[in-house]
């Protein structure tokens, strides 16, 4: 409440067991918030799986603003308008533009109650709404139960709601029970209670005539089925006609009064109903029907025969209008139908794509799964258990896949939908644990699909490539990329995928100056499809980013294809708002950042990752933190990161993340100047042909074997070298190879390779490598005792680096610099001046020009979050106007650690 009288923002989980108070401290909340507008959603059981149920609650209220056309995604998401299937990044930024255009007339507070049951796609906005607030002037509370499965709210500020002391307890019970109570009864009471409030109120209530000999106290069950029955209890002196409109009530969760009513009046309620729900404490009926607690409405409809509960349902279907809301309709006809019915199993189908189309993918799966159950037709119910258990993949429900999966196996499936029944579980098993068990059962896969002809197989044998590249088992590697090889071929025109997996089979077949010219145009044909703007997303960035298997461009050592096509990936996803990939591709463009030597670039971009991916539910990106972690130099924070990432590869059977962890190692080591830990360290790195960073890791070896005197090493690593960059013919590859070439050579030689490395790398994007390639040059000549011309390029190198943020490889040029003479004071950025990530990309994009609004669109914030982070630039880097910023953001912008 302070935050928003001081025009920021807040949010805060409220986290605790059912009845500890959760639902009180919103209504306490809601009391004290008289000046500022508030909102409640609640989170309801039966509405669990339908698509952005809980955002239709919150827009309400607001629909006097919905008529914005940059509404539009939320209102098409909510079902209010009609129009193109909006991704869940731009529901999120209209929820955010629309609670900022609130809270610009007062501050807003939105109270969540019940949050473990919204559907996923609402908490997942709301979560990411409440990350990205500022200086909005909203709140958002959540209330959630510590069991619910609310990963989502995940590193948001916590209130645990814990139970009352002994004292209170005792004072609260005293003031529920009228008349003499045994004080053993009191005491043990209370114990078991464990100081719940709603437990302490509502039991004693329940059990009024037998509390005072002592008699049916709380048992050792869990506390919510007490409750539960001490709710139902209370239902048993009402009448039939009341508890079942409260059963309507709690099977119709948008609290629709005119739908109650209807509902109501179909199954013959009689109006004073109401009025016994209502003096009963239980129900409240004004604008919205509104239960006294959240678990009372669980108890009436788990306490509900079967029959009644379809009876309900069925009302509740009539009651509903069809055209307006089809999807409710068709979720209540299903609750209650009897038996098999496909009439209803194709409404739930047709709901499905609705919901699909809207970006519920998680509502899709469940309308799917329930048109699966009520299918008559044993085939067609296979066929739907096997597209129902792909949406459950798709939305990560793992388990319920499988049980549908099983489910489609015992049907009548054709070959080709057995097919892909294989696939599917190939890919489950390849998602939960990336392991070499997934291999066999992808290339099975393939070849079904391909002897059926079907053109996904292609599609599968890639899957399967990418899969054993990620495990890091040469073995594997060797059986796909032969089996690959066998695929019939494409038809034309061919996709960059289709050309990829050819060069990708070649490569792991024939080696890699066989596959440099496939590779090489499978590259070219995604730029192109790229600046055509032609691209299938999900497919061409399977070309660009760090998944299996990593980029081809690095691999091909070509910088400026890799620089243009992170770029793109990074444009196509913000655009289309993909919610898995973006993270993804700003991990990819820290990657090239990071080459390039624009390390607090990488830094903004990997912190973006990491918000985003935390927003959305995901497990944040590795790689370019990793990388980064080690080039920093920084020992002490790269270590531990290190170690976490072995430890991640090795349980998940990642060899692939475990050879970059190795090769991070490596850098760490030789920017240290500890040879030997960097050649163990890149010596195992190299033990696997690694896509895109093998050969940086031969480069650590060469560069670490040849200072700690290990000439047979170093020379087997730069033959291993000259293969692997001397076909790609680039700068940045004979740059490279230019550098470890002049580290085993002698005089003339290796001073010719020393100036060739510097002439080709400052013709590349990979400044880091430039400035190493001085460093080394640097070192060599002062060991010849050429200081006035070791001092030149040691002062380029010390002077670059140090503005990278390569610590430990700035230090080894200061180092060397002392050692001609010349002494170099250590650059440290003034810490009153150092900006955090989100604020130095910021500071970049205002001092590029952009607006605060366009700024914000960019990085999924409100432009008055961008105008508050911009007012902290200004007073850190000591400026007033966005056109001082050019000139001071380099001196201002650290090293951010990434540990």
């Amino acid at each position: 409440m302070a935050a928003l009288g001081a025009g920021q923002s807040a949010a805060l989980v409220l986290r605790g067991e059912p009845g500890i108070g959760k639902t009180a401290l919103l209504d306490y909340l809601h009391s004290q918030a008289t000046s500022f507008r508030t909102i409640r959603v609640a989170g309801i059981e039966p509405e669990l799986e339908l698509p952005y149920g809980g955002l239709h609650q919150l827009c309400a209220s607001l629909r006097t603003y919905l008529s914005n056309p940059r509404y539009e995604a939320l209102t098409t998401a909510i079902g209010l308008s009609a129009g193109d299937a909006p991704n869940r990044f731009q529901v999120g930024l209209a929820v955010l533009s629309l609670v900022t255009e609130v809270a610009e007339e007062r501050p807003l507070v939105c109270l969540v109650d019940d949050a473990q049951w919204l559907d996923r796609e609402t908490i997942q906005t709301l979560a990411f709404v409440a990350r990205r607030l500022g200086a909005e002037r909203v709140a958002l509370v959540f209330a959630v139960r510590e069991t619910g499965d609310t990963r989502e709210l995940a590193g948001l500020p916590e209130l645990v709601v814990e139970g009352l002391g002994h004292d209170d307890a005792r004072a609260l019970l005293d003031r529920v029970v009228t008349g003499a109570l045994d004080e053993h009864v009191r005491d043990r009471f209370v114990a078991e209670t464990r100081g719940n409030p709603l437990a302490l109120i509502e039991l004693p209530q329940s059990m009024s005539g037998l509390l005072a000999g002592g008699f049916a106290l709380p048992d050792a069950r869990p506390l919510v089925p007490q409750l539960e029955e001490g709710f139902v209890r209370r239902l048993e002196p009402l009448g039939a006609d009341t508890r079942l409109l409260l059963l309507v009530a709690a099977a119709e969760p948008v609290g629709d009064v005119a739908l109650l009513w209807r509902a109501a009046e179909a199954l013959g309620i009689k109006p004073g109903a109401a009025a016994s729900a209502e003096s009963a404490g239980l129900l409240e009926i004004g604008a919205r029907v509104m239960f006294r607690h959240p678990l009372l409405r669980s108890a009436v409809y788990r306490a509900a025969s079967g029959e009644d509960r379809h009876t309900v349902h069925g009302a509740l279907a009539d009651a509903t209008d069809g055209g307006h809301d089809p999807d409710r309709k068709a979720w209540h006809r299903a609750h209650a139908t009897l038996g098999l019915d496909e009439s209803v199993a194709a409404e739930l189908a047709a709901a499905a794509r609705r919901a699909q189309g809207r970006g519920g993918v998680a509502a899709a799966a469940a309308f799917l799964e329930r048109a699966a159950e009520l299918t008559p037709d044993s085939g067609r119910r296979a066929e739907r258990s096997l597209v129902a258990a792909g949406a459950k993949f798709r939305a990560g429900e793992f388990a319920a896949a499988d049980t549908l999966i099983a489910t489609a196996e015992i049907g009548p499936l054709d070959d080709l939908p057995r097919a892909h029944l294989v696939r599917l579980r190939a890919q489950i098993t390849f998602a939960r644990r990336r392991s070499l068990a997934a291999c066999p059962l992808l290339l099975d896969a393939a070849g079904r699909l391909e002897a059926l002809h079907d053109p996904s197989a292609r599609a599968a044998y890639l899957e399967a490539l990418g899969a054993a590249i990620v495990t890091g088992s040469a073995d594997a590697v060797e059986t796909a990329a032969k089996a690959a090889r066998t695929a019939a071929p494409a038809p034309p025109p061919a996709k960059p995928t289709d050309l990829l997996l050819d060069g990708l089979a070649v490569r792991f077949t024939e080696g890699y100056a066989a596959a440099v010219p496939m590779l090489r145009y499978a590259l070219q044909a995604c730029r192109d499809e790229a600046v055509a703007g032609e691209t299938n997303l999900v497919e061409w960035l399977w070309l660009s980013c760090p998944v299996a298997p990593e980029p081809i461009a690095p691999e091909l050592w070509d910088d400026e294809t890799w620089h243009q096509l992170a770029d793109r990936a990074v444009g196509l996803a913000r655009r289309f708002g993909a919610l898995g990939l973006l993270p993804v591709t700003l991990s990819y463009r820290a990657g090239v950042h990071l080459h390039a030597g624009e390390f607090t670039s990488a830094a903004e971009l990997i912190s973006e990752s990491d918000t985003i991916a935390a927003a959305t539910g995901n497990a944040p990106v590795r790689y370019a933190r990793l990388m980064l972690a080690g080039w920093r130099g920084d020992e002490d924070a790269a270590r531990p990161t290190i170690e976490a990432a072995v430890k991640e590869a090795t349980d998940r059977g990642e060899g692939r993340a475990l050879a970059l962890a190795r090769h991070v190692s490596a850098v760490l080591y030789n920017g240290l100047g500890r040879y030997d830990a960097a050649v163990e360290a890149a010596g195992r790195a190299c033990s696997q042909e690694d896509l895109g960073f093998s050969g940086w890791s031969l480069s650590e070896l060469v560069e670490a074997a040849a200072r700690a005197d290990v000439p047979e090493t170093a020379g087997e690593a730069l033959r291993q070298l000259e293969e692997c960059t001397e076909p790609a013919g680039t700068d940045w590859a004979l740059g490279i190879l230019a550098r470890a070439r002049a580290l085993l050579a002698e005089g003339a030689a290796a001073e010719a390779f020393y100036e060739e490395a510097i002439e080709r790398l400052g013709r590349t994007r990979v400044a880091v490598h430039l400035a190493r390639a001085h460093l080394v040059y640097g070192e060599w000549l002062r060991r010849e005792n050429r200081r006035q011309d070791a001092r030149f390029h040691l002062r380029v190198a010390y002077d670059s680096l140090s503005d990278m943020g390569a610590r430990a490889f700035a230090e080894r040029a200061r180092q060397e610099l002392a050692a001609t003479g010349e002494t170099a004071r250590r650059r440290e950025p003034h810490t009153q001046r150092v900006l955090t990530p989100q604020e130095a990309q910021i500071a970049h994009l205002a001092a590029k020009g952009h607006t605060n609004q366009e700024i914000g669109t960019q990085l999924f914030l409100s432009h008055h979050t961008v105008e508050w982070h911009l007012r902290k630039v200004f007073s850190k880097v000591g400026v007033s106007s966005r056109r001082q910023l050019t000139t001071t953001l380099i001196d201002a912008v650290a090293p951010v650690s990434v540990a």
